[in-house]
């Protein structure tokens, strides 16, 4: 493998880190009161993968709005979910001018969430390369393959849930698709769609594992215990619907070649510290002085 991508989900992070230290209102304004905190914790992060991972080429992946393709589908998709806090909102442009800055390549599109654009760019590239994710959403193990590598954050800013294909096997008994099988069974409550009422992740893998994909238990729905025959048939619209929306769309309209051209990353540490002080981010320009200077 010629060259090791790094893909990150930087709303991902940027949340992560922002919840982490404002519980204790620990919001790290600026000179100007902007808060910092979330970026503070994106800068951090992101270099301890690199510094991890060393890869070649890095792209952060941002979710673009609330609304996405997804909502067209069906109207409750995400909207339980509450507004964001006002010291959340200035540092979501805020973080990725810093991104920029760096040298990353920040890339999000209009009706597509950044898993989209992740599960896109893992699809293509993953062919000839080398491809590491870091996120907080275990949706995006749909992507897995022999070349992909999934780094489900876990706890501060180094340590992962990593999964490779082998793992990913061995846990659930599946293939990686095959999670959009057992999401559109089980639902997810944090995005808002139903799945079948009264079926959770054991009864939906076991499914699964047994039938292969909802359509073949669906027309094989006579073997099913009588309770499981009822809830799916009680809700078979939303299981439709629900498996629709648990599929990571990986066709974004995106110039890969070029994103590729653009994505090549090498880290200039006194480069990133001045940006860090020209930003008043001290805290991260501490953190990386001691840790990778």
């Amino acid at each position: 493998m010629s060259n090791k991508i790094l893909l990150i989900d930087g709303m991902a992070l940027l949340f992560r880190h922002f919840y982490a230290t404002s519980l204790h209102k620990q919001f790290m304004r600026n000179s100007t009161g902007t808060p910092t905190n979330g970026i503070q914790g994106f800068v951090r992060h992101v270099f301890s993968a690199i510094n991890d991972i060393q890869p070649t080429h890095v792209a952060v992946c941002w979710d673009m709005g609330k609304s996405t393709f997804r909502n067209d589908m069906f109207d409750g998709y995400k909207q339980n979910r509450p507004a964001p806090p006002e010291e959340l909102i200035p540092q979501f442009d805020y973080v990725k001018e810093v991104s920029n800055q760096f040298g990353f390549v920040n890339i999000g599109v209009q009706n597509y969430e950044a898993d989209d654009v992740i599960g896109t760019l893992a699809h293509q590239y993953s062919g000839e390369n080398q491809i590491y994710v870091v996120t907080g959403d275990k949706d995006i193990l749909q992507c897995i393959n022999p070349n992909v590598e999934i780094w489900l954050t876990k706890k501060g800013f180094s340590i992962y849930n990593r999964y490779t294909l082998d793992r990913f096997q061995s846990e659930y008994g599946l293939d990686p698709l095959q999670l959009i099988d057992v999401k559109a069974f089980m639902g997810d409550s944090a995005d808002g769609y139903p799945g079948v009422k009264g079926i959770g992740e054991k009864t939906a893998i076991k499914l699964i594992q047994n039938y292969g994909s909802v359509e073949s238990v669906v027309d094989a729905i006579d073997e099913l215990t009588p309770g499981q025959q009822n809830k799916i048939n009680n809700d078979m619209q939303n299981l439709k619907v629900s498996k629709s929306l648990a599929k990571i769309h990986t066709e974004v309209p995106l110039d890969t070649t070029t994103l590729l051209q653009d994505m090549k990353f090498g880290a200039d540490i006194t480069k990133i510290l001045n940006i860090c002080n020209e930003h008043e981010l001290y805290v991260s320009g501490k953190y990386l002085s001691t840790h990778f200077s």
